[in-house]
């Protein structure tokens, strides 16, 4: 965007009425604030670089959790909670909506039932208009997948129980 592109717009934005106008690009972001209440409308300007990068995380890790219940919330029998206590829980490491497609048209990435290694990839996290691949850290054999698609998670949510025998 040139200084010709900015002050026409500044222009507009006095001539419109509007208080505040903020508009966001690739390598900009511009903010616009005109004096509503004053005769003379005061107009200020800011230029601001905006990084461009990002770094997703590696999901956590931990054992998962032994409950005595089952899914219709029904104790189960005596051997589940041993069997339970043997999986790792695969956990978001960041907020966002959670994808097992790459792409909707693309089959998922992993399936109940799947080997992976270290470094597979298992599902997609959208944050903030960034999709990032949230890769295993262990080998095994997934059990379970604890998230429906195009679904919102938060932070350590469980994601995946993996059998890593």
């Amino acid at each position: 965007m040139d200084i010709k592109e900015i002050q026409s717009l500044i222009k507009f934005v006095a001539k419109s009425g509007a208080t505040e106008v903020k508009l966001e690009t690739d390598d900009i972001k511009i903010t616009i604030r005109t004096g509503a209440l004053s005769s003379a409308p005061e107009t200020t300007t800011y230029l601001q670089q905006i990084p461009v990068s990002a770094a997703p995380a590696g999901p956590s890790l931990t054992p998962a959790s032994t409950e005595g219940t089952g899914a219709s919330g029904e104790n189960t029998d005596a051997s589940s909670p041993k069997e339970d206590s043997r999986y790792i829980t695969i956990k978001s490491p960041i907020i966002g909506t959670f994808y097992r497609k790459p792409s909707p048209d693309k089959p998922p990435f992993i399936e109940v039932g799947d080997n992976i290694g270290q470094g597979d990839i298992l599902c997609v996290i959208e944050a903030m208009k960034l999709f990032n691949d949230i890769e295993s850290e262990v080998s095994g054999k997934i059990i379970k997948v604890l998230v429906e698609d195009s679904s919102p998670v938060e932070f350590d949510q469980p994601l995946f129980l993996v059998d890593p025998s």
